[in-house]
């Protein structure tokens, strides 16, 4: 997903995602906001089928 796209997502969500957040922060806080565990890139497996951040997410560490 591109950094413009994301930060669509996070205005959204009312996630901060100005350009000197990282993309791992900028998700990490848009998957608090969806009640999710904020686990992106944090994990090398993942056992969360529905995450919109899956592809981005597992060995792209």
């Amino acid at each position: 997903m591109k950094m413009k796209e994301l930060r669509e997502i996070a205005r959204t969500w009312q996630v901060d995602a100005r350009a000197v957040r990282s993309r791992q922060d900028i998700v990490r806080d848009i998957q608090r906001q969806e009640g999710c565990e904020p686990c992106f890139r944090t994990r090398t497996v993942c056992d969360q089928y529905g995450c919109l951040w899956r592809e981005d997410c597992i060995g792209k560490k």
